[in-house]
């Protein structure tokens, strides 16, 4: 395999990477709490709550993320793999939830 093939590969597997915590995230936003900054907590339930850490581990290990705690770090990651997944104003993560416009991750 070339290298070109190779990067084409990876390309599309963090896209996929990216895709899929969007998924899940999607599937448990609600009512979450809002933080001042418009950001809203999702509450992510066990078994998809060691799914989406283990990604964001992976993501900021990959991207190079680093923050003060654990916590900063993967919302790094998080917000670079929502940049991968085309996360814009268009996003249904991004959409009405619970009856409260922008009630996806954070409305910046």
């Amino acid at each position: 395999m070339i290298a070109s093939e190779r990067f084409e590969r990876a390309a599309v597997l963090g896209v996929a990477v990216a895709e899929e915590t969007r998924r899940l995230l999607r599937r448990h936003v609600g009512e979450g709490e809002e933080a001042a900054d418009g950001t809203v907590l999702v509450d992510v339930p066990y078994p998809d709550a060691a799914v989406v850490a283990t990604l964001l581990d992976v993501a900021a290990e990959c991207f190079g993320e680093r923050g003060d705690s654990v916590e900063e770090t993967r919302q790094a990651a998080l917000e670079t793999l929502l940049q991968l997944a085309g996360f814009d104003e268009e996003s249904q993560l991004n959409g009405h939830v619970g009856g409260r416009p922008g009630g996806g991750l954070s409305r910046g």
